[in-house]
């Protein structure tokens, strides 16, 4: 069965009103943001309610669009108009007057404004890429010196204990038989003053 068409027309009461204009609204504003990602379109939505509410939507800016419509309306009327390319490039601005001057100056404001702000946000992404890739560059730098100096450790000759030891040991052992030797050799045999031996008995009688 075919769904029965809405008559359009005011709606009486007052709470289905407003809640047909909340629902409407927001289907309005859906398909407003659809036409301006799927056209690549600019679009500015204004809405006022019964009761004096504002609402609004735009793919820019609302006061940019609104400057561009007041401009293409002014020059409609115009045999020969410059083309709004041309206006933007500040070029055959002579059949323009002073207002419309001013609104295409405000234009330009605009777009110089959301063009440097763009440009602030990617300078800043840029910066902030730059500073991570340094810090990350700083900590391989550093896990490299630390790998380099326990390979170092690694290569260098360590004296162990029982070496050290062993050392000492023969060490004295050289020295306690270098002393021995010197002990035991006596003194030269044609050494008068080697005669020491005692004499038993009492002395020979002068």
């Amino acid at each position: 069965m075919a769904r029965e068409k809405i008559k359009i027309k005011k709606i009486d009461n007052l709470t289905a009103r407003q809640v047909t204009f909340s629902k409407r609204r927001r289907g309005l504003i859906k398909k407003a943001e659809e036409l301006s990602v799927l056209c690549d379109a600019e679009v500015a939505l204004l809405i006022f309610s019964a009761t004096g509410k504002f609402f609004e939507y735009s793919s820019s800016s609302v006061k940019e669009v609104i400057a561009r419509y007041n401009l293409h309306s002014t020059n409609l009327g115009k045999l020969e108009y410059p083309s709004l390319g041309l206006q933007m490039r500040g070029e055959d601005l002579q059949g323009l007057n002073l207002e419309d001057l001013k609104q295409l100056e405000r234009m330009l404001e605009v777009s110089l404004t959301r063009v440097l702000h763009t440009k602030e946000e990617k300078i800043m992404s840029e910066i902030n890429a730059l500073e991570f890739k340094g810090a990350r560059l700083m900590e391989e730098n550093k896990m490299l010196k630390q790998q380099m100096l326990r390979l170092s450790n690694d290569r260098t000759p360590v004296l162990v204990d029982s070496d050290v030891h062993v050392a000492a040991e023969e060490g004295v052992s050289s020295e306690s038989a270098a002393n021995v030797c010197s002990c035991n050799s006596g003194p030269p045999a044609d050494d008068d003053s080697s005669d020491t031996s005692l004499k038993l008995g009492p002395p020979c009688p002068n």
